[in-house]
C-alpha cells in the first residue's frame, strides 16, 4: 500500500517539461493570485514551484487545461463536501467551513475575468461565500460553470443572463434564494441547469423563462410552490427533470410523462394531488419515475407499473388504489387537498385500540430481544472493531454511482465529460449482477478444458454460454484471504462501477470457496461480455491486405482506449491506475470498436503480477521500476508506429532506434510501411512527439493521460483534414 500511495503522489504531480507550449506568464500570475484569494488551500500546493508549467500539473482535486498557452479550463475541488447546517450560516464567515472575513467574491470574479480564454470553471466545496456580484458577466467566455457546495447567498443577478455562451450551470448546495432568476431564457445554448439544495421560492418558471435547449433541469430541495406549468410539455429536448422536495400542488401535466426524450422524472415529496389519467401515456425512453410521498388518489396508470420493462416507478406514500399497504387511506389525501392539517395516524387509531393488547405484548417482547441484541453487539464489537476500522481505510473517498437518477457527479465536475456522461447514459450497458457458481459451471460444462481460452499469472480465462444464449468470458482469480469477505465485496462493488463504452463490460461476479484446497484464499469469478473479433496486437501483426489497419483506423482505436483509461483515472474517486495496458488487451467487437480488457484488477488482488495473459514476464525489463499507465500506453503507441515485432525489443529499441524518428527520411527505416502509406506527416509527427514523452525516465515528467488523449484527437483531426485518397479511414474485415 505504501508503494501505491507513493505512486499516486508522483502521478498527482505529473507535468511536462517547459517548452514551446508553456503557459503565458500573465496567466500564471492570475493563478497565483487566485491561490492567494482562496487562502492557499492544500490542494493548490502543486503550484508552489512556479518554475513548473501549470498547464500540465494535475491531481484528483485540481486540473488545468490550456489552449494556445492560455487557460481554457480550471477545476479546483475541495477534499470533501462541507457538512453545512443552514441555521449556522447567516451571510457571515463560519470558522472551519468558509473562507475568512478577508475573502471577497467581487475580487475573485475580477481575478477570474483576467483568464480571457476560460471556457470551463469548477470551484467546488472551497468555502467560497458571499452573493454573486453583478460583474459575473465579465466571465462571458464561460460555457460551463460549477460553484456547487459553497456558501453563496442572495439572488442570482440579472447580469448572469449576459453569459450567453453558457451550456451548463451547477449551483447546487448553496444558500441562494429569491424567485427563479429572470433572463435564463436568453441563454439559448443552455442544456443543463442544476439549482438543487438552495432556498429558491415562489412559482416555477413558465416556459417563456426557460430556454428550449434544456436537456437537464434539477430544481429539487428548494421551496417552490404552485402548480407545474402545463407548457413544460413544450421542452421537447428535456431528458431529466427533478422537482422533488418542494411544495408543489395540483395535478402534474399528463404530457410531462410523454416527452419524447424524457428518461428521468422525480416529483417525490411535494403536495401534488388528484388522480392521474387512467390511460396516461409514457414516453418510450422513460426509465425512472418517482411520484412517492404526495397526495395522489385513484388507480395507478398502467404505464407507471413496475411491470413495464426497463422502467422503475416509486409511488409509496400516496392514497392510490394499488399496493394499499404502502398507501394512506383515501380520506387522508382528501383532507390534505382541502387544506386541513391531518396526521395519517388519526385514520388508524381505532385499529390500534382494537389491537392494544397485542401491541403491548409485542413491545415487551421487543424490549427483551433488544436488550439481548445490544449485549451481543457489545461483545462482537470488542472482537471485530479493529478489523472493521482497518476495512474502512479501503475507500478513502466517496464513490460516485451510475444510476438512472442522473449522471455521476464526478463526471459533471469537468466540462470535457459532459458529452461523455450523456453517451454513457444512452449506451444501455447491462446491469452488474451476482452469478451462482452452479450457473458458471453450467455455462462452461463444469469448466471443461475445451472452454479454456487463456491462462496467466492473473488466473485462467474460460469461454462460456449462459442459459439465455449469451456468450461470456469468465476470469478465475485466486484472492488472498488477507481480505475479509466483506472487504472483498466492497472492492468488487467498486470494481462493478466501472462502466464505459470502451471497457469490456463486467456483467457480474461470483465468490466461491467450492473446490479450493487453499485455506488462505478465496475464488473470485469475474464474468465479462465476450468480445470475439481479435485483439489490437494480432491485427497490427497481420499480413492479410484485406484485414489491414491503416493509420486512421489505428488512431480511432487508440483514441477509444485513451478515453477509457482517462475515465479509469478520473471518472471515479478513487481512480484506477496500473491497468495492465498492452496491445493484446485491446479487443475489438464486430463493429471494430475498441474495448480495453484486464483493467482495474489490482483493486481486487493487489498482488497480481503485471504479466501477459500468455505468461510473458513484463517484470523482466525497465517497466519493473517505471510502471504506470502512461508509460505502458507509450509501448502501445510504439507498436502502432513500428509494428509488434520491432516493439517487442523494448529496451533495445528505446536505447538505439528512438532517435530514428527525428527526420522523415529516418522514419522510413523504422515506421510500419502501412503507416507511411496511409498517414499525413503532420499527424504522424504529433504521435511520435507524445510517444517519446511517455518514455520519460521519471513518471512525473511524463504527460497526463488527458494530454495523451488530446494529442490523439488532434492527430486524428489533422489526418482527416489531409484529404488524400490513400489516407481514407477504412476498417476492413472487422
Amino acid at each position: 500500500m505504501a508503494v501505491s500511495t507513493l505512486y499516486l503522489l508522483f502521478l498527482s504531480l505529473s507535468f511536462f517539461l517547459l517548452g514551446t507550449n508553456a503557459i503565458q506568464p500573465s496567466q500564471k500570475q492570475v493563478l497565483l493570485q487566485l491561490r492567494k484569494q482562496l487562502e492557499y488551500p492544500k490542494q493548490l500546493d502543486i503550484w508552489f514551484n512556479t518554475t513548473y508549467d501549470f498547464c500540465y500539473l494535475s491531481s484528483p482535486q485540481v486540473n488545468i487545461t490550456c489552449e494556445n498557452n492560455y487557460v481554457s479550463e480550471l477545476k479546483i475541488m475541495g477534499y470533501q463536501q462541507p457538512n453545512k447546517v443552514s441555521s449556522s450560516f447567516h451571510g457571515f464567515p463560519v470558522p472551519s467551513q468558509t473562507l475568512s472575513q478577508n475573502f471577497s467574491m467581487d475580487s475573485l470574479i475580477a481575478t477570474l475575468s483576467r483568464l480571457t480564454s476560460l471556457k470551463a470553471l469548477s470551484l467546488v466545496s472551497l468555502g467560497i461565500w458571499g452573493p454573486l456580484p453583478d460583474k459575473i458577466q465579465r466571465l462571458y467566455t464561460l460555457e460551463y460553470i460549477d460553484l456547487s457546495d459553497n456558501f453563496l447567498f442572495g439572488s442570482i443577478p440579472p447580469t448572469f443572463s449576459r453569459m450567453v455562451s453558457l451550456q451548463s450551470v451547477n449551483l447546487d448546495g448553496n444558500f441562494l434564494n429569491g424567485s427563479f432568476p429572470d433572463g435564463v431564457d436568453l441563454l439559448s445554448s443552455l442544456t443543463s441547469l442544476s439549482l438543487r439544495g438552495n432556498g429558491f421560492a415562489g412559482q416555477l418558471p413558465d416556459l417563456p423563462n426557460l430556454p428550449n435547449s434544456l436537456i437537464i433541469l434539477y430544481l429539487s430541495k428548494n421551496s417552490f410552490s404552485g402548480q407545474i406549468p402545463v407548457k413544460y410539455s413544450q421542452l421537447s429536448h428535456l431528458q431529466e427533470l427533478d422537482l422533488s422536495f418542494n411544495s408543489l400542488s395540483g395535478v402534474p401535466p399528463a404530457s410531462l410523462f410523454s416527452l419524447p426524450y424524457m428518461t428521468y422524472l422525480n416529483l417525490t415529496s411535494n403536495m401534488l394531488t388528484g388522480s392521474l389519467p387512467t390511460h396516461l401515456e409514457c414516453g418510450n425512453r422513460l426509465a425512472a419515475v418517482d411520484i412517492s410521498l404526495n397526495r395522489f388518489t385513484g388507480p395507478l396508470p398502467s404505464c407507471l407499473s413496475n411491470d413495464v420493462n426497463n422502467r422503475t416507478v416509486k409511488y409509496d406514500g400516496n392514497c392510490l388504489m394499488n399496493d394499499v399497504k404502502h398507501q394512506h387511506p383515501a380520506n387522508y389525501c382528501v383532507e390534505e387537498a382541502r387544506g386541513v392539517e391531518v396526521d395519517a395516524k388519526d385514520f388508524k387509531d381505532s385499529g390500534k385500540r382494537r389491537n392494544s393488547g397485542i401491541i403491548v405484548g409485542v413491545i415487551v417482547g421487543s424490549v427483551v430481544v433488544l436488550v439481548l441484541l445490544v449485549s451481543g453487539f457489545v461483545v462482537l464489537c470488542r472482537k471485530l472493531c479493529p478489523r472493521v476500522v482497518s476495512e474502512q481505510k479501503l475507500l478513502h473517498k466517496p464513490v460516485q454511482d451510475y444510476s438512472v437518477t442522473g449522471y455521476p457527479s464526478g463526471l459533471l465536475t469537468n466540462a470535457r465529460f459532459l458529452s461523455e456522461a450523456a453517451k454513457l447514459g444512452a449506451e444501455g450497458i447491462p446491469v452488474h449482477r451476482l452469478f451462482s457458481f452452479e450457473e458458471l459451471k453450467d455455462a462452461t460444462n463444469n469448466f471443461h478444458r475445451s472452454t479454456l481460452i487463456g491462462e496467466g499469472s492473473s488466473g485462467k480465462i474460460y469461454k462460456g454460454k449462459l442459459g439465455n444464449g449469451t456468450i461470456i468470458a469468465i476470469r478465475h482469480l485466486t484472492v488472498s484471504k488477507k481480505y475479509t469477505i466483506r472487504n472483498l465485496k466492497l472492492r468488487l462493488d467498486l470494481f462493478a462501477r466501472l462502466r464505459h463504452p470502451h471497457l469490456v463490460c463486467l456483467l457480474g461476479h461470483c465468490i466461491s470457496s467450492e473446490g479450493t484446497d487453499d485455506s488462505d484464499s478465496n475464488k473470485v469469478y469475474l464474468v465479462y461480455e465476450y468480445v470475439h473479433n481479435g485483439n489490437y496486437r494480432s491485427l497490427l501483426a497481420g499480413n492479410d491486405p484485406e484485414n489491414v489497419l491503416k493509420w486512421g483506423d489505428r488512431l480511432r482505436i487508440l483514441t477509444g482506449v485513451a478515453k477509457a483509461v482517462h475515465f479509469l483515472h478520473t471518472g471515479l474517486i478513487p481512480g484506477f491506475f496500473n491497468n495492465r495496458l498492452k496491445a493484446n488487451n485491446i479487443l475489438l467487437n464486430e463493429d471494430g470498436m475498441a474495448k480495453l480488457s484486464d483493467y482495474g484488477l489490482s483493486i481486487i488482488a493487489e498482488d497480481i503480477k503485471q504479466e501477459d495473459a500468455n505468461g510473458e514476464g513484463a517484470k523482466s525489463w525497465q517497466m519493473k521500476n517505471l510502471e504506470d499507465d502512461v508509460y505502458s500506453f507509450g509501448f502501445i503507441l510504439l507498436e502502432t508506429l513500428v509494428g509488434p515485432s520491432a516493439a517487442s525489443r523494448k529496451d533495445e529499441f528505446l536505447t538505439n532506434e528512438m532517435a530514428s524518428f527525428e527526420t522523415e527520411e529516418e522514419r522510413k527505416k523504422v515506421v510500419d510501411p502501412v503507416v507511411l502509406a496511409s498517414c499525413s506527416q503532420e499527424s504522424l509527427s504529433v504521435i511520435i512527439s507524445i510517444t517519446k514523452k511517455c518514455f520519460c525516465g521519471d513518471s512525473w515528467d511524463r504527460p497526463s493521460f488527458e494530454d495523451v488523449l488530446w494529442h490523439l484527437q488532434y492527430a486524428a483531426q489533422v489526418q482527416d483534414g489531409a484529404h488524400r485518397p490513400a489516407e481514407a479511414v477504412l476498417f476492413m474485415g472487422c
